[in-house]
């Protein structure tokens, strides 16, 4: 079915519902109802006839059912059109939407992909195995990125082990390109002051662009002063740089101001001009093109039930220090705390360290999962929820990732400068003064030790705890009992 702005109305709606399902951080709310509002006025300006329902306007009912349903009343319509949703909580109301209404409802395929669904559904039919790298190397020949002559440019698919070098604090920083708050901004950020005064985040140095123009500089900004280092040195960390040479366009591209492909074809140019190594364009282009698009197909594959998945049978609470940034570990406290001032940390900090702890602390992986999905202004269920049930918590039993992404404070000091400020030390491996990330590590590989010893990446782990003397292994087993019940 095509709209057309003779004969269609465009319905937006700010609804509590989806505002609240998870206490969302406040400028993940102000990014996506000021983009919402901006996009509004786009089409208006383009002859579009655009109904409106703003969070506050009188008898919004707050849900996207209801909402509809009243607008069905004032225009008389007699069907709807409607992008296929992202999430499968909403696929669940549109699916009643016709017999509740008694009218017909078109949902149409969503093009911020490159793969359909039903792609996805084909190339993962009957194989044993799911994994990402696979999938991304279809991806590439279908798309052509970085190919020639149908074989990967520069002889490999893969150049990520180029691309883990730890970041020293001479390198230049460049940031995110910034936008001043205009006035349909300003009145959004009042709006989410006063309905969410309570919510974990900050309001403070708002700065996110709204437009698909302000998308599309935030873009060109990082392609030239942020790509060309980006694959080096994007697992690397540094307190008070919470940025690096990050792209941080992932929220702008999950909202639709960026076309996925079309980012993709611009970071290949500058590879093609010599601008960029070819390290950092792949490392880039396997994170759009292969990871975004792979944990999209896993994401809708699995549901529903895949976020009460979880297959370590970990069931410690969520501690609060995640929500107020309170703890001693240095690393924790740097990136909740960048957390709570910018909706924001990059993969690694989200992977290696908050994800980290909460595999090797136990933490019950659907309160991970809220989180992750609560406080991070990119995070949509399509999206996250693989990542963290999958990815970062391992709760979905190996179908996303081949081992568990668990390690001590050495990976972490390495790859970062956080240890230096710890009141813990990551050199010490044992009583009350050693890194708790050193002795948790091999507390988790103490208690699934049978489940791992066959994993071909963990197996030599799990062999080198067997080969531990009763007396450390006992002194491990103290540590976490210890720290574990301080945890709350």
């Amino acid at each position: 079915m095509k709209a057309d702005p003779a004969h269609s109305i465009i319905l937006m709606m700010e609804v509590m519902e989806e505002a609240s399902y998870v206490p969302h951080h406040p400028k993940k709310i102000a990014f996506i109802f000021s983009a919402m509002r901006h996009f509004a006025q786009e089409l208006r300006e383009t002859g579009w006839l655009v109904d409106y329902v703003a969070l506050d306007d009188p008898g919004n009912t707050g849900t996207f059912t209801d909402e509809v349903a009243r607008a069905i009343n004032r225009h008389s319509i007699t069907n709807i059109a409607l992008t296929e949703p992202s999430e499968f909580r909403v696929m669940e109301l549109v699916r009643g939407w016709q017999d509740a209404f008694g009218i017909t409802v078109h949902v149409q395929r969503d093009d911020r992909f490159v793969c359909s669904l039903e792609e996805f559904s084909q190339w993962a039919e009957g194989r044993k195995s799911l994994r990402m790298e696979y999938f991304y190397r279809e991806m590439r020949k279908k798309t052509g990125l970085l190919m020639k002559e149908g074989k990967p440019e520069g002889g490999k698919w893969n150049f990520d082990k180029e691309n883990r070098k730890p970041a020293g604090d001479n390198l230049f920083m460049p940031r995110p390109k910034r936008f001043a708050p205009d006035a349909i901004t300003q009145e959004v950020l009042q709006l989410v002051e006063a309905q969410f005064p309570d919510n974990f985040g900050s309001l403070d140095d708002y700065w996110f662009g709204a437009s698909r123009a302000d998308a599309e500089n935030a873009l060109e900004s990082f392609l030239s002063e942020a790509l060309p280092q980006f694959g080096e040195f994007q697992d690397a960390m540094l307190e008070g740089q919470n940025f690096l040479y990050h792209a941080v366009i992932s929220l702008y591209l999950n909202i639709g101001l960026l076309s996925p492909l079309g980012v993709c074809l611009r970071v290949e140019e500058e590879y093609r001009a010599g601008r960029v190594p070819i390290n950092s364009a792949e490392g880039f282009i396997r994170q759009i093109i292969g990871w975004r698009e792979y944990v999209r197909g896993i994401y809708w594959r699995e549901m529903p039930g895949y976020q009460k998945r979880n297959d370590l049978s970990a069931h410690r609470a969520l501690p609060s220090f995640y929500w107020t940034g309170d703890t001693q570990m240095n690393c924790l406290r740097t990136c909740i705390s960048q957390t709570r001032d910018e909706a924001y940390a990059h993969h690694i900090q989200r992977l290696m360290i908050t994800g980290n702890f909460a595999l090797i602390a136990g933490i019950d992986p659907e309160q991970v999962h809220e989180w992750y999905l609560a406080v991070y202004a990119d995070a949509f269920e399509w999206v996250e929820l693989p990542n963290t049930l999958g990815m970062s918590q391992f709760a979905d039993g190996g179908i996303l990732a081949s081992k568990p992404y668990a390690s001590s404070g050495t990976y972490i000091d390495k790859m970062s400068d956080y240890c230096g400020a710890c009141r813990y030390s990551v050199k010490v491996k044992e009583g009350e003064d050693a890194c708790p990330f050193n002795y948790l590590y091999w507390d988790f590989i103490s208690r699934h030790e049978e489940r791992f010893k066959n994993n071909p990446r963990m197996a030599m782990i799990v062999r080198s705890y067997g080969k531990f003397s009763p007396a450390k292994k006992s002194q491990i087993a103290t540590d976490a009992s210890r720290f574990l019940s301080e945890l709350n």
